[in-house]
């Protein structure tokens, strides 16, 4: 049977696991000679770490020789059935609280002398990790992230980034790689340089937000550098304010023992963070507006200068438009953070490639874009951001002289198109903010546009099945703003017309959650 083999220091027992995170043991004390993880990848000594179980999931435990179960519902007859078949059960309240010791063990057992980053906020984490990590890969270290193109790991509510760090050390020594030699430490051997870990601002578990759950999280990883992309309004529900988004937010901050925090200064909200900073931890900003006193970035037509020296020119730029600048000075921000060499800095930034469906450029002529814009400041950026394509043809078609009639006329002008999902079971307050947030942004446009809607119900499960009350408030909304729009019940038939109406020239925007993840593949297959 596969094993996880670690130090044999680090054995634990299961009582003494209990009582770190408020739990109560059932069964045998079972000594835990693995690692958390899930039930479906564990193996022989493991403890699972899991919101739920019932007596099937104690047998699947049972059959791979896990040594414990933490959970916060155990259902049934599961606690009877653990106990019979000798199994550690710890029951907890908050299952968040055993996720971050796991995490916290992991990082302890696997890579106590790594550096290690942390991302968080409304708008902005994927990217922003996802782009520290390439700068740090660019460098030769050796680095774990969480952030894939969907965000599955970011959350935090399950094992999984403390399993994926323990299997990822144990990958490196196998393979014996050498890590990165840092002058700082003078580490050299096998082993992780950099956790690189994007936590989401709020979570929760169906209406019932896990309060600080940043707060936990940061407190687990114990980051030299933490970064704050945004405070914005989503997962409504969960938070309903902006008072509450800012404080789990801030959470992050509070969780924090020294380091160093990167600030956008061009966000109020989170500026407001750096006001109350304690004396171990030194703020770094970032954005267009800063004080002189904070003032190490310069940005002009030219590129982004630090303290003075270009580092890159504004052509070498991975994305020009204002939020994604934000999320490239945020990144090179935490990189000058942790003392990496500026030309390690500027070649990973010109080299990156962003994440699947962030600003994604899909196709030309039409320029079609997807981006996974869910909430109503995602919303405003994007749209401002493939507007400015359109502009910019516009306007270079039409500087020639005034006699020639056929350079300003409607055929050869570009127009912004649109296709949004709807967000499906999250309720009308989310999808009324959005539909606002759309309609706001549309109206501001100085150019040509269309619209259409999908509630995308040939492509999404019944988790986000679209609610007949979610369409309405949604259309209605947009009907209150003077907004035309075409409404397709399916993504197939929104992405079908959205093709049959544009002209080449014309720039076509892909936005939503769920029920627009599939879009980039169903153009392809529609293009063919």
């Amino acid at each position: 049977m596969e094993t996880h083999p670690i130090n044999s220091n680090s054995n634990l027992l299961a009582s003494t696991i209990a009582d770190k995170i408020s739990g109560e043991l059932f069964g045998p004390d079972n000594l835990f000679t693995g690692i958390f993880n899930t039930l479906g990848d564990s193996s022989f000594g493991d403890i699972i770490i899991r919101h739920w179980i019932d007596e099937e999931g104690i047998r699947i435990a049972f059959k791979k020789g896990v040594s414990g179960i933490i959970t916060q519902d155990a259902r049934e007859e599961a606690t009877d059935l653990a106990i019979k078949y000798g199994i550690s059960l710890i029951s907890v309240e908050k299952i968040e609280i055993a996720n971050a010791f796991a995490l916290k063990w992991a990082i302890n057992e696997f890579a106590p002398e790594s550096h290690r980053v942390v991302i968080t906020g409304t708008n902005g984490k994927s990217t922003t990790t996802h782009m520290i990590y390439h700068v740090l890969k660019t460098a030769k270290w050796n680095i774990y992230t969480n952030t894939d193109s969907k965000s599955e790991f970011n959350t935090l509510i399950d094992p999984m980034v403390s399993k994926q760090i323990s299997e990822f050390a144990q990958n490196l020594e196998k393979s014996s790689l050498k890590c990165y030699d840092n002058q700082i430490n003078g580490r050299l051997g096998p082993g992780i340089d950099a956790l690189i870990i994007e936590v989401s601002e709020v979570q929760g578990w169906l209406d019932n937000v896990m309060k600080d759950h940043a707060y936990f999280m940061t407190q687990a990883i114990n980051p030299e550098v933490l970064v704050i992309t945004n405070v914005a309004m989503d997962h409504i529900g969960l938070v309903n304010s902006m008072d509450e988004v800012f404080d789990e937010i801030y959470g992050a901050v509070r969780g924090m023992e020294s380091g160093v925090v990167i600030l956008n200064f061009n966000d109020s909200l989170v500026r407001k963070m750096g006001e109350s900073l304690n004396s171990q931890i030194t703020p770094f900003y970032h954005g267009n507006g800063c004080d002189l006193e904070f003032d190490d970035f310069d940005i002009n037509f030219e590129g982004i200068f630090f303290k003075g020296e270009l580092l890159i020119e504004t052509k070498d730029l991975p994305f020009k438009s204002q939020h994604f600048i934000e999320n490239t000075l945020a990144a090179i921000s935490a990189c000058i953070s942790l003392k990496v060499p500026l030309e390690d800095i500027t070649q990973g930034i010109i080299s990156y490639h962003a994440l699947n469906r962030r600003f994604s450029i899909i196709n030309e002529k039409p320029r079609i874009i997807d981006d996974f814009a869910h909430n109503p400041d995602g919303i405003k950026a994007t749209i401002k951001s493939a507007a400015d394509f359109v502009y910019d043809y516009n306007s270079s078609n039409s500087n020639t002289t005034s006699h020639d009639e056929f350079s300003v006329s409607a055929a050869m002008k570009s127009k912004l198109w649109v296709v949004c999902s709807i967000r499906g079971s999250r309720g009308d307050e989310i999808n009324q903010i959005n539909s606002q947030a759309l309609a706001e942004s549309l109206n501001e446009l100085d150019l040509d546009y269309g619209l259409i809607v999908s509630a995308s119900s040939d492509v999404v499960n019944n988790l986000n099945t679209v609610e007949e009350h979610e369409k309405k408030i949604f259309l209605e909304t947009l009907k209150s703003q003077q907004i035309e729009y075409i409404f397709e019940e399916t993504l197939n038939a929104s992405l079908k017309n959205v093709l049959d109406m544009s002209n080449f020239q014309d720039t076509i925007l892909l936005i939503g959650a769920q029920g627009m993840d599939p879009a980039s593949d169903l153009i392809k297959t529609q293009s063919n």
